[in-house]
């Protein structure tokens, strides 16, 4: 017989089982750093090293994932979308430079479902695993009548430390640093609201196979967020790094100009982007404008190192030695007096389509310098 808060729609039976389901994965993540294990109130994990710092900064992040958990749904592909969390939660924490110390978790669903569960939490532990990071604690929340059964969400927070000397960003941009461009995987867990919508209006179905993607739609649209930590870290390692921006929502642009000092302004080559399919596939059928695009989506490029030029060859072979293609994408000027808001003339692009020289500032609610982005894509 249930007991009261179970015949209310909550089975914390069904959550100990998903528990056990994902202890494995979870005990996979952990280093040596770690004290206790599984299923305390609290998780911790021993900072001593820290006292070997000057001035350690904590990092801090939190995200989730949006509307991509609608895909994983739908697909009842539930592995996954874990290591898009990971991706954009501890991606942002080494933007700063620092090292990830510890992620935590936490998903709210209609009714626990101990594999489905099991699953979420098993993608975001094997992410955790590859970049280094203990899974140090989660929640999972049934919120029945708030939720429908088959619906959850997902979001995550990390923290990170970093020698106050070596925190990267604005501070560090100096006019001829080169923008060095690491590929995405693909959507990565941006604009998904969008994305769906221009499925939605072609009526196509998530197992239509695709022939630019060489799958079908779902298995694109479901890859997930590629990991850049541990590149970053090794490419810090290896060479100076001034700044890097994780290329988010809001496109490659917004993102950028959030790392760019007042005066100076990074010049962006959309010739030197190659498009993968995806995206020219959804413009297309979507028939959405580019600019709306490149305001939404990444593009191609999942982050950017902003290097002094002579550290170019070593951050790119940093960044392709973890498995992430890289390459020049621009340059750091001294912003002209104008602004630099003059555009080009309008150039081709896929079907016809016009796109112009833009200069993008003042996003994120940080008012420093400015990124024009000019040319053509490669298609």
């Amino acid at each position: 017989m249930k007991n009261a808060y179970a015949a209310a729609g909550v089975d914390t039976e069904a959550g100990d089982r998903a528990v056990e389901l994902m202890k494995a994965a979870v005990a996979r993540t952990m280093t040596p750093d770690v004290v206790g294990g599984v299923g305390g109130f609290a998780g911790m994990v021993d900072v001593s090293a820290l006292k070997s710092y000057r001035r350690p900064l904590l990092a801090t992040s939190t995200d989730g994932v949006g509307t991509k958990v609608a895909i994983a749904q739908e697909l009842d592909i539930h592995d996954t979308i874990g290591q898009d969390l990971v991706g954009m939660v501890v991606d942002d924490i080494v933007v700063v430079g620092a090292r990830p110390l510890l992620m935590t978790d936490y998903i709210a669903c209609g009714h626990v479902v101990p594999e489905r569960i099991a699953d979420i939490v098993r993608g975001v532990a094997r992410a955790c695993e590859t970049v280094g990071t203990p899974l140090l604690g989660g929640e999972t929340a049934e919120h029945p009548g708030l939720m429908g059964p088959d619906d959850y969400d997902v979001a995550g927070a990390a923290t990170g430390v970093v020698e106050a000397d070596n925190a990267l960003g604005a501070a560090r941009v100096r006019p001829g640093d080169a923008l060095v461009a690491m590929a995405s995987s693909g959507l990565h867990s941006n604009g998904y609201s969008l994305v769906r919508r221009i499925v939605a209006g072609a009526g196509w179905s998530l197992d239509r196979h695709i022939p630019e993607f060489g799958r079908t739609l779902g298995e694109e649209l479901l890859e997930p967020t590629r990991l850049y930590t541990a590149a970053c870290l090794a490419m810090m390692g290896a060479t100076p790094v001034h700044a890097y921006s994780h290329i988010t929502g809001g496109g490659l642009a917004a993102n950028l100009a959030r790392v760019i000092p007042a005066g100076l302004q990074a010049r962006v080559a959309r010739s030197r982007i190659t498009v993968p399919p995806v995206f020219h596939v959804l413009a297309r059928v979507g028939g959405i404008a580019w600019t709306d695009l490149e305001d939404t989506l990444n593009l191609g490029v999942g982050m950017v190192a902003i290097v002094p030029e002579e550290s170019v060859d070593t951050a790119i072979a940093a960044s392709t030695a973890h498995g992430i293609p890289a390459w020049v994408v621009g340059d750091v000027v001294a912003e002209s007096p104008s602004g630099g808001t003059k555009a080009d003339e309008a150039t081709r692009h896929d079907g016809g389509a016009h796109i112009p020289t833009r200069v993008v500032a003042g996003t994120k609610g940080v008012h420093g310098g400015s990124v024009r982005i000019s040319g053509d894509y490669v298609l």
